[in-house]
């Protein structure tokens, strides 16, 4: 029941062929709470007081209930771990603005300078960046933001080899605060950027057809897939008899090419119908006049970033200070719990004492005679063993025929032995 009731928590019953979450990590977690449950309502807790004691002091009751609320306490905060190594799982993202800055330089042609570079005209336009409103510590570099730039100047300018200025992200990239670009040239050009954002986790692009259908234009995989369970819910598209199975209306009918499909079909069919996300296209004048060389170009970007509370989760998992402290505090409560229940034992001693002392103190010799039978294996009753009444039984005769006829067969066999030895 415990572990149906945790699953039930943390994910509603779906189709069959849901893509729902790793089946590893959803059986993980589902014996993590159930053992951690069947721990907290099954385990015999030494931090309690025994019937007796609670008797004998009725205020122990308040300790008692301190101790079913702790129990209460650790359930919940169990829970609650549970939850956030459950959202840790998750991508937990924010929306940010990121500041674009587009600016550029203009350097006129010098005929009295030494280097080849002074003597040409020449621009530099650069591309920088920044995080609106950033409360990190550490600041996030502006082309972490980004899978690719492509810089397109002008073709007729440049021409077809020269006109493209590309960077694209690799395992050893540098992150960088910005980009340069520097060519020759003394005349106005036009430009075109193109950025690619980097989604993480990866977004594509619908085809038009399922774009219409479900709402999305750029969207993750898991949350298209979504869509589409919760549009097949919608329509009661599911077949009523063998509930792996959709049948396809006539808007899946055209998208996915078929009357009938399985639900786990679904993820590899979209694989021809997601594309690359468009990238963010920007026009722009590389001017060489000298009253626009101070004009910068600003353009906001929506951008998704790391929720600041997923470290702040994190380093509640991993902190040990707690956990610490509450161990040496059970530690000292376990001591006293001990000590109380030898008082207990103690003062049972000296009352049992006090009411009858000989009787007591026989019960107590019978009780360490047992206790001596136990621990050396003795055969038989020593107590009464020693008393010469012991051996004047009506049994004691008989037994000690038997004994005897026992040696004497015993004698017979060794002779017969050593004669038989002889003769041979």
């Amino acid at each position: 029941w415990l572990a149906a009731h945790t699953v039930s928590h943390f994910y509603p019953p779906v189709s069959p062929g849901w893509c729902g979450p790793p089946k590893s990590d959803f059986l993980i977690s589902e014996c993590n709470i159930a053992v951690v449950h069947l721990k907290i309502l099954m385990s015999d807790c030494p931090l309690s007081l025994s019937e007796q004691i609670r008797e004998l002091v009725p205020e122990s009751q308040a300790y008692m209930d301190l101790l079913a609320f702790e129990r209460k306490l650790d359930q919940t905060i169990m829970r609650k771990r549970v939850d956030i190594q459950e959202a840790l799982k998750r991508p937990m993202k924010q929306k940010r603005k990121l500041r674009l800055y587009i600016s550029n330089t203009f350097n006129p042609a010098r005929p009295d300078a030494d280097d080849s570079d002074g003597s040409i005209a020449s621009w530099e336009l650069r591309v920088e960046g920044k995080l609106l409103d950033d409360p990190g510590k550490q600041k996030k570099k502006f082309s972490s933001f980004f899978k690719s730039l492509v810089i397109e100047l002008d073709k007729d300018l440049y021409g077809p080899d020269n006109h493209l200025v590309e960077w694209h992200r690799t395992p050893t990239t540098q992150e960088t605060d910005g980009f340069q670009v520097k060519r020759p040239g003394d005349v106005s050009v036009r430009c075109t950027l193109l950025l690619m954002l980097d989604y993480q986790p990866p977004q594509f692009k619908l085809d038009p057809r399922l774009a219409r259908l479900l709402g999305i234009h750029t969207q993750t995989r898991s949350c298209i897939i979504q869509a589409l369970w919760q549009y097949v819910k919608t329509n009661k598209l599911q077949d009523s008899h063998d509930k792996e199975y959709i049948n396809c209306d006539k808007y899946f009918q055209q998208i996915f090419d078929c009357p009938r499909l399985k639900f786990s079909e679904i993820p590899q069919r979209l694989t021809n119908l997601l594309l690359p996300p468009d990238p963010i296209v920007i026009n722009h004048v590389i001017s060489v006049d000298p009253n626009d060389q101070k004009k910068t170009a600003c353009y906001d970007i929506d951008v998704e970033v790391e929720d600041p509370l997923k470290s702040q989760m994190s380093s509640f998992l991993l902190s040990t200070a707690n956990q610490q402290e509450i161990a040496s505090l059970d530690n000292k409560i376990h001591e006293t719990i001990e000590s109380i229940n030898q008082l207990k034992i103690q003062r049972d001693f000296m009352l049992s004492f006090s009411r009858d002392p000989k009787g007591y103190i026989q019960d107590w010799l019978k009780s360490q005679s047992r206790d001596l039978k136990l621990m050396t294996d003795v055969v038989g009753n020593p107590e009464e063993e020693r008393r010469a009444a012991f051996y004047h039984e009506p049994w004691s005769q008989e037994a000690v025929s038997r004994y005897f006829y026992c040696k004497i067969q015993q004698r017979r066999q060794e002779l017969e032995q050593a004669l038989a030895v002889r003769n041979t």
